[in-house]
């Protein structure tokens, strides 16, 4: 299996680079052909939400649908899928930033009780707390 970096996850959803987004959509296209998946590390997740919303200004609703859409791909296997479906599912309701929401699920997921943090926003969430002196 092949993992796929941020810059083939953004080609692909913003087309900002038409020749190079239809080369992951061929990408893609062979891989569904094949039954082959591409691996989405976790990171990619985040880094790509970050770029999206800073470089492109994707609002956080349609950040929500371009994921959950992604997830329905079956060329594309996400790692901590779950967290990511449990950030998806409760974005809408959730003031955390996506960023910080996709982190806290994974680290829930995960066994741990909280996320210490000196982010004073992220620590208004049950899922944070903030380090204090």
């Amino acid at each position: 299996m092949k993992a796929i970096d941020t810059n083939i996850l953004v080609r692909f959803l913003v087309n900002d680079d038409p020749p190079q987004a239809e080369q992951v959509r061929q990408l893609f296209s062979g891989a569904e052909r094949q039954r082959a998946t591409y691996f989405v590390p976790l990171l990619v997740v985040l880094e790509s939400i970050w770029v999206l919303e800073s470089a492109y200004q994707v609002g956080r609703n349609e950040l929500i649908e371009v994921f959950s859409d992604l997830l329905l791909l079956p060329v594309l296997e996400f790692e901590q899928r779950e967290a990511v479906q449990a950030m998806l599912q409760t974005a809408g309701n959730d003031p955390l930033d996506l960023p910080d929401l996709l982190i806290a699920k994974s680290a829930l997921r995960n066994g741990c009780d909280c996320i210490v943090t000196f982010d004073k926003k992220a620590a208004r969430s049950d899922a944070f707390e903030l380090l204090t002196p």
